[in-house]
């Protein structure tokens, strides 16, 4: 029995290519099961004999030498601990208790072929419908396959639409499933038995520290996600907060030897004398959603949210490529100071960009995209009349890129989510929040800015006249700005709702899907510059129904299939030379050129170089 589930499976493999049991543990994230009673072992909960560990996938057995009997224990660390010899086991003898995607037969017996014949018959498809069905609806049975209605898939994603309601109406029930998916499987989090540490922030609010239980290696958090701490001792009264996640484990996979950092939102009543008794739930919120479905809404029914041209273009429709409406005064340099030189495919890129109401940069690893992007948004700013809106899908690449503008000696304004701000970047001092921090001309604001900071909190007259000077200052900081960075999300911040951005450039826009690449579109797009590589990793959508309906598809690869050409940065500098002929030969039409030498790579260089390749080839083979 699944524990998580509480449904029975049998050992067999029928049509999947491990046992059913198995098969189910895999596809459902689940790790913990019970035996049968009618089984060799009886109604057992399988564990480890030493720590508790319930993750099948981490247990294994070992012999014991004196005795006919067998002990479970985790590969780790229990299986490896010296004091095993103390207990008369080997280690050496350990077992895994999964074998070929199957138990152990002595542990779950396996049923015979006239067993497996006279049950009822299920195929592959079935299952894998099943388990989405368990998703939704865990008391789901196998006869509601049959059911009218279960088994449709959402109307796939076009690549022509006949107008944008069209659009509205396909993409839009995607959207929801993709947020009915990521609020089940982030509100499933809740981890129990937490040991909080408590510190105080610079600007008083509290601030809570603790790590994770191993058990929770599916938890996947990021820099401004909420989690509401509960205190569920009988020492203090029932306490819960909600705060913004501010500090994560450095490692790209969980580390558990470190620790998870939250903000609350209120320091009142924190029970900081107590350490124990803590439960972690993560608050989902669907901001990212609310806003791509307000952004489809918005491209269907408002004949301002872009040009003509771009409309017609993004739909799919027959239209005649036309240059930009008005004259564009190419300058007669196009490497900007504070940059690196471009070469000649950049150059070609920049110069072909400047000219085109819609354009595509591809940008295979290594061959300058970010500086690339940058250098167009420079003369973007300098040539043309209004703001340009720069996005990314994370929030990492928008840093990176802002930092590169910033260097070109533009007036850079980096929009962060509020949930963000706690959050240092290489970018801080460029984020509108620092920036109305450290303004000189409002010293009413600073004061009561020092006020807050000093006390945690205003009293309410003064809190009203403290919010009126800071919508007052931000909407100053982002007219007088030239450039406006912040993600694709980011970019339905209400501060920006009653901007028109006549230019916005999309950098990783393969990485985002359609729906979030639209959030900046609809804010008045006259000219589109789409960046990234199709060739690379697209968006990721958890939700698989959407997926296999066309959301993992991004705008960028879609306008491909049109037919629009992407202008392909052709040096790459990252690579050795050796390395780099398979992934130009596969992925680029042998087209890659080389701006390194195999003389300039060091062995370090080459062993970065050599990983980045393993990752290619796992892409391109799996």
């Amino acid at each position: 029995m699944c524990n998580h589930h509480k449904k029975w499976f049998c050992n067999g493999r029928g049509n999947t290519s491990g046992s059913h049991i198995v098969n189910h543990l895999v596809r459902a994230k689940c790790k913990e099961v019970t035996l049968h009673k009618d089984g060799p072992l009886g109604e057992t909960i399988l564990e480890c004999y030493n720590c508790g560990c319930r993750n099948v996938f981490l247990l294994g057995y070992i012999p014991a030498k004196a005795d006919s009997v067998v002990v479970l224990l985790c590969r780790q660390p229990c299986a490896s601990q010296a004091s095993l010899k103390d207990l008369n086991w080997d280690s050496a003898e350990w077992k895994p208790l999964i074998e070929d995607r199957c138990f152990l037969a002595w542990l779950v017996k396996v049923p015979s072929e006239q067993e497996q014949v006279r049950a009822r018959q299920i195929t592959a498809q079935q299952i894998n419908k099943l388990e989405e069905i368990w998703t939704n609806t865990p008391e789901a049975k196998i006869e509601d396959l049959e059911k009218p209605g279960v088994d449709e898939e959402p109307q796939r994603v076009l690549l022509r639409y006949e107008d944008a309601y069209q659009y509205q109406n396909i993409f839009g029930p995607l959207v929801k499933m993709e947020a009915d998916d990521d609020r089940k499987l982030k509100e499933s989090q809740t981890q129990g038995d937490i040991e909080v540490r408590w510190d105080l922030g610079l600007n008083k609010k509290r601030l809570a520290y603790f790590s994770l239980p191993k058990a929770n290696d599916e938890m996947r958090l990021m820099p401004g996600d909420e989690l509401r701490l509960r205190y569920v001792g009988d020492g203090h009264k029932p306490w819960s907060g909600v705060g913004h996640v501010i500090k994560v484990p450095n490692s790209k996979f969980f580390d558990y030897g470190e620790e998870v950092g939250i903000e609350l939102k209120i320091s009142a009543g924190v029970p900081v004398e107590y350490r124990k008794d803590f439960l972690v739930e993560f608050v989902w919120k669907s901001t990212s959603f609310d806003r791509m479905q307000s952004a489809l809404k918005t491209f269907a029914i408002d004949e301002n949210s872009v040009s003509a041209y771009i409309y017609h273009k993004l739909l799919g429709h027959e239209i005649e490529d036309v240059a930009m409406a008005t004259k564009v005064n190419l300058p007669k340099r196009f490497s900007v100071a504070g940059l690196p030189e471009l070469n000649h495919s950049q150059v070609f890129a920049v110069k072909t960009v400047l000219q085109r109401p819609l354009s595509l940069i591809q940008g295979p690893p290594g061959t300058g995209k970010t500086v690339t992007s940058a250098t167009v948004v420079y003369h973007l700013a300098k040539q043309t009349s209004g703001q340009v809106l720069v996005c990314a899908p994370s929030n990492i690449a928008v840093d990176q890129l802002t930092e590169k503008i910033h260097k070109t000696g533009l007036k850079v304004v980096r929009v962060c989510a509020k949930s963000r701000e706690a959050i240092d970047s290489p970018v801080s001092f460029l984020a509108l929040h620092n920036q109305i921090r450290n303004l000189e001309s409002e010293p009413e604001l600073k004061k009561l800015q020092q006020l807050k900071d000093e006390t945690g909190e205003l009293s309410s007259a003064d809190e009203k006249r403290y919010r009126m000077l800071k919508r007052k200052c931000e909407s100053e900081l982002l007219r007088n700005a030239d450039v406006i960075c912040c993600t694709c999300v980011g970019a339905g911040d209400p501060r920006l709702s009653k901007f028109q951005f006549r230019s916005i450039l999309i950098d990783e826009s393969t990485q985002a899907t359609e729906p979030e690449c639209m959030v900046p579109v609809v804010l008045g797009a006259k000219q589109l510059i789409l960046v990234g590589d199709h060739c690379q990793l697209g968006p990721v959508v958890m939700c698989q129904k959407a997926a296999r309906a066309g959301l993992s598809q991004s705008l960028f690869e879609r306008l491909v299939l049109l037919g629009i050409r992407p202008i392909r940065l052709q040096v790459q500098y990252r690579m050795h030379p050796a390395l780099s002929a398979f992934p130009s030969n596969i992925f680029y039409d042998g087209s890659l050129q080389n701006g390194v030498t195999a003389g300039k790579c060091s062995s370090l260089m080459l062993i970065v170089m050599l990983s980045e390749l393993i990752i290619i080839l796992f892409v391109f083979f799996f």
